[in-house]
């Protein structure tokens, strides 16, 4: 005699209708439930489209450089940094970000991380300037290189400031956090 058919999952462990699992470890658990859904696509209005060539996450941002006067201040670590190394040779290059991170640091965040960055880079190559000036003697290359190196790194931070764009320092080490 033949037995009448069952629906499928009513607890048989052989039945064929089953669906076949091999892990059956990865399952959720029932009390979660469907997964959450997909977060909305941005919605972009007239003028707001991504520039052509502009990579996503530049441009003006939430909470960076709030006002003209953050801005100047930023400006001030960079380009002031840069100004600093030449007239200094290479040394005083850290001077300019100390002055902008005391003075507005603990006012705006955007104000001290650009200038925790800057301070970071040229204090860096201010050491190197000054041990290069310490063994001019010996190695009379190390001071221009520590002071192109910095003029020229400074002056980039300040055109990426100037366009509201963040820029990490290369060839630096995090002496300031």
């Amino acid at each position: 005699m033949t037995e009448p058919p069952r629906p499928p999952g009513s607890g048989d462990p052989d039945d064929p209708t089953k669906p076949f699992n091999p892990y059956p470890g990865n399952e959720p658990p029932p009390q979660y439930g469907s997964p959450p859904p997909p977060p909305p696509a941005p919605q972009y209005g007239y003028g707001q489209e991504p520039g052509y060539g502009q990579q996503p996450g530049y441009g003006q941002q939430p909470g960076y450089a709030t006002g003209p006067d953050d801005k100047i201040w930023i400006l001030i670590a960079h380009f002031g940094g840069v100004v600093a190394s030449v007239v200094t040779a290479g040394c005083g290059g850290w001077i300019a970000p100390l002055v902008s991170l005391l003075a507005k640091g603990s006012q705006s965040p955007a104000v001290r991380a650009e200038a925790v960055k800057a301070l970071n880079f040229q204090l860096l190559w201010s050491v190197i300037a000054v041990v290069g000036w310490v063994t001019f003697c010996l190695f009379w290359v190390i001071v221009p290189i520590a002071m192109l190196v910095a003029v020229i790194f400074g002056l980039v931070a300040g055109v990426r400031a100037i366009n509201n764009e963040p820029y990490n320092y290369p060839l630096t080490y995090p002496l300031i956090k």
